[in-house]
């Protein structure tokens, strides 16, 4: 098991991949799956990707006490976090909320936003998120009809990197990387496909700050291309609980076919340089 870094992750079993079988799993029932069981290898340090509250697509609230108990149940140790308050209809409540809320959450941290379509306010809620030392911000362009060249957006990016904001970004890269290339961001991509693969690494290739979830990279080699393409430091975990299934994700780490070392950056550590 490589070294926990960030909070303390959930108990994991102690047998790791390939050793001799224990003697529960030697008494597991016919039929069942050994590789249900996680590994070290699934281990999470953090998780980018992570909200709670209502959202309109979904058929009943998930709150912060339940996406708890589901984080506390997984690999995955820690989370950057949002109420989806501040994304529906109250961005300063919805910010003010998540602070609140996270700061019994040891295994939290806060992500604050914006609503880019009132971009005139934009400053003062950046300075509210930075006076309570939040560092990440997440645009949701898509719920908020915002366009790469529409002048809110370019003022909300312009801010946030002035104050040294990480981005959480969702969205097509193909069409906000151009805008975001050459102004030291650094930006998380939350909704890379694998068919969007080869353009984000030709932008990845000229931008350091550049990374991209593991979400939505389903193609059975999309891990290892941008490793061998761009390197590890351009991934990071992210699931999207509670609206997507945390399994999936942590077995396409477990068994990508990569050095363990570029794993646990996966996994951990590039978030926890983005946290320093």
């Amino acid at each position: 098991m490589p070294p926990r870094e960030g909070p303390q992750a959930a108990p994991l079993p102690a047998t790791p991949t390939g050793t001799a079988p224990s003697a529960t799993a030697s008494a597991r029932p016919v039929g069942a799956y050994p590789w249900l069981e996680p590994t070290s290898e699934e281990y999470v340090g953090w998780d980018v990707d992570v909200l709670y509250g209502p959202w309109p697509r979904h058929d009943r609230d998930t709150g912060l006490a339940e996406v708890r108990a589901h984080l506390a149940a997984s690999p995955v140790a820690g989370a950057l976090a949002l109420s989806t308050r501040g994304v529906l209809y109250d961005d300063a409540g919805g910010n003010a909320e998540t602070v609140r809320d996270l700061a019994d959450c040891p295994e939290l941290r806060p992500v604050g936003t914006v609503d880019l379509r009132d971009a005139l306010t934009a400053e003062a809620r950046l300075d509210e998120l930075g006076a309570a030392g939040v560092r990440f911000l997440r645009l949701f362009t898509v719920d908020q009809g915002a366009e790469p060249d529409f002048p809110g957006y370019r003022r909300v990016v312009r801010l946030a990197v002035e104050r040294g904001m990480a981005l959480l970004h969702d969205g097509d890269p193909r069409r906000f990387g151009p805008p975001l290339t050459g102004c030291g961001a650094d930006v998380v991509f939350l909704d890379l496909h694998a068919y969007l693969l080869a353009d984000f690494l030709l932008l990845a290739r000229d931008e350091p700050g550049f990374r991209a979830t593991t979400r939505m990279l389903s193609a059975p080699d999309s891990i290892e291309r941008v490793v061998e393409s761009v390197g590890s430091r351009h991934l990071v975990f992210g699931s999207r609980t509670p609206f997507m299934d945390l399994s999936p994700q942590t077995l396409k780490l477990r068994y990508a076919r990569i050095p363990a070392d570029d794993r646990a950056a996966i996994a951990t550590r590039n978030v926890e340089e983005l946290l320093a």
